[in-house]
């Protein structure tokens, strides 16, 4: 078994995994070629063979211990029929769906499947080409940080819209989510299928809500999701990433089906380390800020997130993903500087 298995799985390892959220990305000169070629993001998520290529550029440069599919949160709302677009410089954007007349223009589920079978054919080609002790991470974004995409049409502050919606049209909002929720499901069940060996659930917008709210619609409906795969695939680890929730990050450790709880940069490491630590494998917090930085920078901040973390096994990982203006070397110097720990 894997180094990365065996920590998420809660089996002694000699030290730390390590690999990064957005590891295949604008960072990398290589990366900029191959999206290049594609012609559009969409294309390149959607081209089995380019996506297969982008996911094992950082496997193969840097010597990340997971590889992660490369592909988007969005594609299930594509999938679903929703007019999903990126635009240079403006991210993605996509038609409102609000009305119980929009829902249920997009109440097919089983559609999904063959507007995504490119993301299948994906998982498949890297199961046949990643190394044997390099695991594959599958992911979906969750279904509170798909519905303010959803709602607003587009990110930024589209929490704002879509917590206001949830208030003034509850009945239309628990729809929505009850169906991102089932759809969710089913995309990730397909991604195991396809030989996915973990998998990951980004709730990047959970820290716009309020605490009841996240107990409600981001921790609730995640659970439901995990708990479902898991009657099916018990055996397969999920990674839960509730972004930017602080202190009910506690409601997350105490969900036994929850394997790893990933952190952001923004939590105190003393409070992870005293709170968290002791119940849940953690991953994270590196902020990606220190990446842009000069190397004794970012070597001093290593030195102090690895020490706070140090009495328990972890996954060393970013607070979030990794961003363009990243510097390739401070990347090397990140794993090199792991993978000479010992536990």
């Amino acid at each position: 078994m894997s180094l990365f298995l065996k920590c998420i799985k809660g089996i002694p390892v000699e030290r730390p995994p390590v690999w990064f959220m957005r590891q295949a990305g604008r960072y990398l000169p290589e990366y900029k070629n191959t999206r290049r070629k594609a012609g559009s993001f969409l294309n390149l998520c959607y081209n089995s063979d380019l996506a297969t290529e982008v996911t094992l550029q950082p496997i193969e440069k840097f010597g990340f211990d997971a590889a992660i599919l490369f592909a988007d949160i969005l594609l299930i709302l594509d999938g679903l029929g929703v007019n999903v677009q990126f635009v240079e410089g403006q991210g993605p954007l996509l038609d409102p769906i609000k009305s119980k007349a929009d829902i249920q223009k997009i109440k097919n589920i089983e559609k999904i499947h063959l507007k995504l079978s490119p993301v299948y054919d994906t998982v498949k080609k890297l199961k046949s080409e990643l190394p044997a002790e390099i695991p594959l991470i599958g992911f979906a974004g969750a279904p509170w940080t798909l519905a303010t995409y959803l709602i607003n049409g587009k990110g930024q502050q589209g929490s704002v819209t879509a917590k206001k919606f949830l208030v003034e049209n509850n009945e239309e909002f628990e729809e929505i989510i009850n169906l991102l929720t089932e759809a969710t499901i089913e995309y990730l069940i397909m991604q195991i299928k396809a030989g996915a060996d973990v998998i990951k659930i980004f709730d990047s917008w959970a820290g716009a809500l309020n605490a009841d709210m996240v107990r409600r619609y981001s921790l609730d409906p995640i659970n439901r999701i995990v708990s479902r795969v898991k009657s099916l695939y018990p055996d397969i680890p999920f990674i839960v990433f509730p972004r930017s929730v602080n202190t009910t990050y506690s409601d997350f450790c105490e969900i036994k089906q929850f394997d790893v709880l990933a952190v952001d940069q923004f939590l105190d490491r003393k409070w992870i380390a005293e709170k968290l630590q002791p119940k849940k494998i953690i991953q994270g917090n590196l902020d990606p800020l220190f990446l842009t930085q000069r190397g004794d920078i970012l070597l001093k901040e290593l030195k102090n997130v690895t020490k706070d973390f140090k009495n328990y096994p972890y996954v060393f990982n970013l607070g979030h993903g990794i961003t363009p203006d990243a510097k390739v070397e401070n990347v090397s110097l990140v794993v090199d500087y792991i993978k000479g720990l010992k536990f």
